[in-house]
């Protein structure tokens, strides 16, 4: 009996559940599991320890334990006091088990036995805990107590003892009895024991008693938690494996082991239940370790029809309620989702992509494709949806590439169940609805804030954030674009968060859609065409309460005076806002185009206007053939309207190369061809086309470099020129009409006076110096035309003309400004500009290196033109020969020393956007010389270069991401001696910096590039030093996990030393820091 007195109650005073004292049958059955539990208290054999066998207790206890440990449980059933009620309650549950009370009566496996035991003791306290449920509750306790738990409430030493049980039984009736690839576990391979022939019945029995003990929520709940996986693989196998591993089970029994693998998997959490299907399911056969797996136990894989169960078992998950969130949380939760990882979870686009597929097809189960989606498409969009912050991303990742995907394998079953459910707040209210919108009162509201919100969100993380510029996403945009750029239109005009979404997504649609259909929409916004269906007239937006809109229906206006101003204030507004709109395609050259498309509209209307007034014609009396005039008349007035705002706000730089010019010039040549000028309006068209012809005049003489392909471009013009110079009825018009005619036929080999004049006027007005006519002088002290360097040296009338207009002295604007007499200083500049294009290398150089010179000399002459100074040492940088370019790099050099302010910006500017109408490679290669130049400025500059320290390290990092290898790791280098230079003081931005550099060294495809980006992070630490752990402390740690990375991960051996440098110096740094050297010193203080 001295195991009765080693084992005292578990529980006891206010532990006991309910706060009463249990019944003795609960304590009871608690007190066996932990009899039939217990370790033998002996010491360990040599060479092993007590408890190492395994990861639980069924590993722990032996053969002899688990014998001597049943025998000592049968004897206190027998003869101990106060247990014969568990006897007796035992012995009516392995009545009903007859497989049980076989296992728990044999002895000649000690594990089966255990395992019998076990779970007939948990079946004995899932009856006490039901018995105890259902008696009449205790009395409540006084009032501002805590109310007692439950009459079948386990304590927390009673719960710990239950599950080690749990544990017990499952490792012991469960585990050894499934083959291999059947729910195994990570781990070693065992080998399969020698098991009876009656292993089915074993394993029937123990899934019965377990599936029967999840029925109550105190022992299910432990059980399903940590058990699931094998309990659904015993399932699995008893119903629906073969049948030689179910010997001894009737057909009967397999039934009910389907059910009740059904009534779990409906019961249990849906995410866990799919993603124990996944792991039973196992890993594709030619499927790659993932990276770091390559160490682990392969494990064994699962047999084919374990795999087909577990996939029907999935699609019926999926075609579920909730389905598809229960899907996606069950892949996803493991990856960090809810944690500290769900971030680099969602980095994992791989993993998201994944899950979008198995959505995105329809399983076999599905008899109809049509009924799978209208099942599974809302759920999709409600993924949309999630508010948690650390899954949305996921989730929205997921429902974007899912939509996406079913819309590029069946069109027209997205678009009825994704796309169109999805725009149905805004195909509401358009102008096309079906609804019955004059039925409805006014105030009425058809769209609320929420959905109107919730909407535009969408369409942002589909169609902007997914980025996938089909056919099909662009055209059912298309369709409610009206109705996002009417409330872009009011979100502009008052406080609303939703002025960015519908910004970004009208952008979005202009930039992927073919350049026809871009200027088609902007057209609708306008009101010029019906490409566009826009917001019902009888509906009108209205501020939400939550800084959001909504639609209602809108009160007819009686008053027609009101109703027209609102029209026309309406159409005011949207005019406005679609010009800043198109402020922010400048640089894709939709502005541009769609400047260009207005004003051939607009010569259409002076056309029609001039028929009209030769004509004479009245419109006729009918009613549709005046409305039909009133119509055309309200567009031409749109025209004027939007041509007029376009003048006042588009910038200079709408026009983004020579095509768009060539254009422009010959929309306005042809509405002077069409309409002459003459009357009130004459002195606007006279100064807009003084301003197109000298446009290309300017162009000519050399404000645009022109490659061959230009000159094809603009040869379209000389058909307009050749008319213009016969029919305008100014003659100085029709002369400078026919020398741009020459002067383009001849590719600016001949290019007369006027010529010159018309483009020093257009120069000198853009430097806001004044303007001329056509035909007339230069403005006073305008700008001179840059010299051309081509094949042919320019024309003497030019030279003049330029000679002319360099040396033009202030004064009153007059019709012929006298000229002066060249100073010799002047001359001498003049000769070296024309040198500096000379055909022969060494003479361009010796003109560059002469040119240098006098700006180390301060020549009064070539400062006061360093603008032109400074063209031709850049142009020259773009020659091939090494000798010339290395003197203009040296000459850039000197002059940006000398003047920063004017210089770097332009060297800036040029270093992150390439030329016009270069190539890729000789762009990439004058941005690498240009890198040079702002290596050598930053060297003269010396502590002055702080001054541009985030301009020029921004510079780097734009270059750092160029398609160019070779620019990439210019622009590191470049780098590393930057930061040497600023002593490494990068400040605010060293984020950006060390981002970048982790980005490049991590993902680049180029081994020079990646070796570049580690050495930069070896100058770094070099040059700080001790001073390293100060200044990069907030990246000091990814820049480790960095050099780390390199080491273990870099195929390139260049790289990888580098990186161990690196770990070298921060191994030093850190020891200088962490363990600072024993200084001896005497100090000597002074007492008061």
């Amino acid at each position: 009996m001295a195991a009765e007195s080693r084992a005292p109650p578990l529980h006891g005073g206010p532990d006991m559940a309910g706060g009463a004292e249990p019944g003795p049958e609960l304590e009871r059955v608690v007190e066996a599991l932990e009899l039939l539990l217990r370790r033998r208290q002996q010491p360990a054999g040599p060479g092993e320890r007590d408890g190492e066998a395994g990861p639980g207790p069924e590993g722990a206890l032996r053969p002899e334990t688990l014998r001597s440990n049943s025998a000592a449980l049968e004897e206190r059933l027998r003869r101990a006091p106060g247990w014969a009620a568990l006897r007796g309650l035992r012995d009516a549950v392995l009545a009903r088990a007859p497989g049980l009370a076989a296992g728990a009566a044999g002895e000649a496996d000690p594990g089966w036995a255990a395992a019998c035991g076990l779970l007939a003791l948990l079946l004995c306290l899932k009856e006490r805990l039901t018995a105890l449920a259902a008696a009449p509750a205790a009395p409540g306790a006084g009032p501002g107590a805590a109310p007692p738990p439950s009459a079948d409430t386990l304590s927390v030493g009673q719960g710990r003892a239950v599950g080690r049980a749990l544990r017990a039984a499952v490792g012991l009736g469960l585990v050894p009895y499934l083959p291999p690839g059947v729910g195994q576990r990570p781990g070693p391979p065992a080998p399969p024991p020698a098991l009876p022939a009656s292993r089915g019945a074993r394993l029937r029995a123990a899934t019965a008693a377990l599936a029967e003990l999840t029925e109550h929520p105190a022992l299910g709940g432990p059980l399903l938690a940590r058990h699931l996986g094998l309990l659904l693989a015993g399932l699995c196998l008893l119903g629906h494996g073969p049948a030689a591993h179910s010997e001894g089970v009737s057909e009967a029994e397999r039934a009910r082991c389907r059910e009740a693998l059904r009534h779990i998997l409906d019961r249990v959490y849906q995410p866990l239940a799919v993603r124990e299907l996944l792991v039973l399911q196992g890993r594709p056969k030619q499927s790659p370790p993932s990276p770091g797996e390559e160490t682990k136990p392969a494990l064994v894989r699962a047999p084919a029809w374990l795999r087909r169960l577990c996939g029907q078992l999935l699609s019926e998950r999926l075609m579920r309620p909730n389905g598809v969130q229960a899907v996606v949380r069950g892949i996803m939760e493991g990856t960090g989702a809810g944690g500290t990882g769900a971030e680099a979870a969602a980095v994992d686009w791989r993993k998201c992509d994944t899950v979008a597929k198995i959505l995105a097809s329809c399983p076999q189960q599905c008899l109809s494709l049509e009924d799978y989606y209208r099942l599974v498409c809302p759920q999709i969009l409600d993924l949309l949806h999630i508010q948690d912050k650390l899954t949305a991303r996921q989730f929205q990742r997921v429902a974007t590439t899912t939509l996406l995907t079913m819309a590029k394998e069946h069109p027209q079953l997205a678009e009825k169940h994704l796309l169109q459910p999805m725009l149905a707040p805004l195909l509401r209210c358009s102008e096309t609805a079906e609804l019955a919108v004059e039925d409805l009162s006014a105030g009425t509201v058809l769209v609320t804030e929420a959905e109107l919100s919730s909407c535009v969100e969408d369409v942002l993380k589909v169609y902007v954030v997914g980025n996938d510029s089909s056919s099909l996403l662009l055209g059912s945009l298309q369709s409610v674009l009206g109705v996002v750029f009417s409330l872009y239109s009011f979100a502009k005009q008052n406080v609303s968060y939703l002025r960015s979404p519908c910004q970004e997504i009208l952008l979005w649609f202009l930039e992927k859609s073919e350049r026809e259909v871009s200027l088609a929409v902007l057209e609708g916004f306008a009101g010029l065409n019906s490409s566009v269906h826009t917001l019902h007239p009888r509906c009108r937006f209205c501020v939400g309460s939550e800084g959001g809109a909504t639609i209602a229906v809108e009160e007819a206006i009686s008053d027609e005076d009101e109703a027209l101003y609102q029209k026309v204030s309406s159409e005011q507004c949207r005019v406005e806002n679609l010009v800043e709109l198109l402020s922010h395609c400048q640089k894709s050259g939709l502005a541009g185009d769609f400047f260009i498309r207005c004003l051939k509209a607009l010569t259409q209307v002076a056309a029609e206007d001039e028929a009209a007034l030769n004509s004479a014609v009245v419109p006729g009396g009918s009613l549709l053939e005046l409305e039909q005039y009133h119509a055309e008349q309200r567009r031409k007035l749109l025209v004027l309207q939007l041509v007029a705002t376009l003048c006042e706000s588009v910038s200079d730089t709408v026009f983004t190369d020579v095509a768009q010019v060539e254009e422009f010039v010959a929309a306005t040549l042809q509405r002077a061809c069409v309409s002459p000028a003459r009357g009130p309006g004459a002195a606007a068209e006279v100064q807009t086309l003084a301003m197109a012809m000298g446009l290309v005049a300017a162009m000519l003489g050399g404000a645009v470099q022109l490659q061959s392909s230009d000159f094809a471009v603009l040869k379209r013009l000389v058909p307009l020129l050749e008319e213009l110079s016969r029919t305008y009825p100014e003659p100085l018009t029709q002369e400078l009409a026919a020398d741009l005619r020459i002067a383009i036929c001849t590719h600016g080999a001949f290019s007369p006076g006027t010529v010159g004049a018309a483009a020093d006027g257009v120069l000198g007005k853009k430097l806001g110096m004044g303007a001329q006519s056509p035909g007339g002088a230069p403005s006073p002290r305008g700008g001179r035309t840059p010299p051309r360097h081509g094949r042919s040296s320019p024309s003497a009338p030019r030279e003049r003309s330029e000679e002319q207009s360099t040396c033009h002295e202030a004064g009153d604007a007059g019709p012929a400004p006298a000229p002066c007499t060249d100073s010799p200083a002047l001359a001498g500049l003049q000769e070296l500009l024309v040198s500096a294009y000379d055909p022969q290398p060494p003479s361009r150089a010796a003109a560059l290196r002469h040119l240098s010179s006098l700006i180390t000399q301060r020549d009064p002459e070539a400062l006061r033109l360093q603008e032109k100074i400074l063209q031709v040492f850049l142009e020259n940088v773009q020659h091939e020969d090494a000798f010339v370019y290395l003197s203009a790099i040296q000459g850039v050099a000197l002059l940006s020393s000398e003047y920063p302010e004017q210089i770097l910006p332009v060297l800036l500017a040029r270093y992150r956007a390439p030329a016009q109408g270069t190539e890729d490679t000789a762009a990439a290669i004058t941005r690498m010389k240009l890198g040079e130049v702002l290596m050598r400025v930053t060297q003269a500059l010396g502590d002055m270069a702080f001054k541009y320290r985030e301009p020029l390290v921004q510079a780097f990092l734009q270059g750092a991401r160029d398609p160019d290898s070779a620019l990439r790791a210019s622009s590191l280098s470049n780098l590393g001696e930057l930061c040497q230079r600023l002593g490494f003081q990068l400040g605010s931005i060293v984020q950006e910096v060390t981002s970048c550099l982790t980005a490049i060294a991590k993902t680049d495809p180029k081994a020079e590039v990646r070796r570049a980006a580690v050495h930069v992070v070896v100058l770094l630490l070099r040059g700080l030093s001790e001073k390293a752990t100060e200044v990069l402390q907030d990246v000091l740690r990814d820049l480790y996990r960095l050099l780390k990375h390199v080491v273990v991960a870099e195929p390139d051996g260049a790289t990888v030393l580098h990186a161990q440098l690196a770990l070298e110096e921060l191994d030093t740094v850190m020891r200088r820091v962490l363990f600072p050297p024993q200084a001896l010193e005497k100090k000597i203080v002074v007492l008061p």
